[in-house]
């Protein structure tokens, strides 16, 4: 679980979107408890204590004044209304997936030495059904694919535990269903992105894993353009 569902329920996003809706994205907007506490039907109590769960979990920045705050939404509190967004894009839409655009690019060699970390590798064999290529194909995302990134959120990964080796502990990894086409049209459908647990962080940054290297069945260079389709785990 992370940091931010132990203090953030449903009741304070209700409160973050009220706070979005009146330009808190753009800028500082001045809040009285008095005016959210009657927006939410709740108790000038209850209405102070949502806005400072939400400072509390980094979702907004507060300036408390004489006569009421200045409150704006921060980039993390942006990314959670981000989260709900696409979770209603999913039930009204009917979505399964989520296409990502960028171009390759080099990495700095640690996918190679993460994938081959056994207490890794057991769980992709096991859980994909099979074991990948020791390394990983970098896409830096175009701007539009960096923001529609966010609805791989309402999509069911397949889960990569954690897990200790006596000297250090390894997080958590979500494994998304992928295929890759390249500009020519080739593709190849057995691959899956690869991230760190709820995380949002290097959103620009998608990682890919496959059982073969996806440089060399794809023709791939840096800077070629590829389009990711990124699915719901089966």
């Amino acid at each position: 679980m992370s940091a931010t569902s132990l203090v953030v329920g449903y009741d304070e996003l209700a409160a973050l979107k009220l706070l979005a809706l009146d330009g808190a994205l753009e800028s500082e907007v001045k809040v009285s408890c008095a005016d959210l506490a009657e927006r939410l039907d709740a108790s000038n109590q209850t209405a102070s204590r949502r806005l400072q769960r939400l400072d509390d979990a980094g979702l907004v920045t507060r300036e408390i004044v004489s006569n009421g705050q200045w409150v704006a939404i921060t980039d993390d509190g942006e990314w959670e209304l981000k989260r709900e967004y696409e979770d209603y894009r999913r039930i009204f839409e009917n979505l399964s997936g989520v296409d990502l655009s960028g171009t390759v690019t080099g990495g700095m060699g640690e996918g190679r030495h993460y994938i081959s970390l056994s207490g890794y590798m057991e769980q992709f064999v096991e859980r994909l059904g099979y074991e990948p290529f020791p390394g990983t194909l970098n896409v830096e995302l175009t701007a539009e694919s960096v923001r529609s990134r966010s609805a791989m959120d309402a999509l069911d990964p397949v889960p990569i535990d954690g897990w200790e080796d006596g000297d250090r502990t390894y997080g958590p990894a979500v494994c998304y269903p992928a295929a890759v086409e390249t500009t020519d049209g080739k593709s190849y459908e057995r691959a899956h992105v690869i991230a760190p647990e709820r995380t949002h962080h290097d959103e620009g940054q998608l990682e890919l894993i496959a059982p073969e290297k996806l440089r060399d069945e794809l023709g791939l260079d840096d800077d070629d353009h590829v389009t990711v389709h990124v699915e719901e785990a089966p």
